[in-house]
């Protein structure tokens, strides 16, 4: 064998490292084009015609809406209650919650949250969420002009206009969904 002649572990160990070198040439190019900015994971959903969100840390389960109990007599709000992991919840109508928004659909879903207190409760929804990353400085900036519990984030790029609900303040606001579950 000559000084000029590899053997094959050279040769893959050579290709192996120009791969390497090549992917993370492509890697640097991407991190310099693009800030590593924080992002908000969300689930995001249809109210009527528009795209809500939850954060994503908030959502326990999506279960089907069928096995809520209706509640004679209940208040508007409150579609009914179910069982869940040994607990009963109120199984509460996002859409009044929110003042009344309609449904494209009638809701087939519930949405099992935190409601930011610890407590858990059921929302309806028409279609199980998706996940989606929001720029958590988009947010806090569309915070800043928010003053109730849905905050309009514009997502970049894809000009799509998210109303995220901040569960906490939603629940604060409502009156009787705290002695609803």
């Amino acid at each position: 064998m000559t000084s000029t002649t590899r053997g094959p572990e050279e040769v893959q160990d050579q290709e192996v490292r120009t791969l390497l070198e090549e992917r993370a040439s492509r890697l640097r190019g991407r991190s310099e084009s693009s800030t590593d900015e924080t992002v908000l994971m969300v689930a995001e959903f249809p109210l009527g015609e528009e795209r809500y969100a939850i954060p994503l840390g908030s959502l326990r389960a999506a279960l089907p809406l069928r096995l809520v109990t209706p509640v004679p007599l209940s208040q508007p709000h409150v579609i009914g209650v179910l069982r869940y992991q040994g607990q009963v919840l109120a199984a509460l109508s996002l859409a009044a919650l929110l003042g009344g928004h309609g449904w494209r659909q009638d809701p087939a879903v519930l949405l099992v949250v935190d409601r930011g207190d610890g407590e858990l409760c059921a929302l309806d929804c028409e279609a199980i969420p998706r996940p989606l990353s929001m720029s958590a400085a988009a947010v806090e900036a569309a915070r800043t002009h928010s003053e109730g519990p849905v905050t309009e984030v514009m997502v970049p790029g894809s000009r799509q206009l998210i109303h995220l609900i901040d569960l906490p303040r939603l629940f604060a606001g409502a009156v009787g969904v705290r002695n609803a579950g």
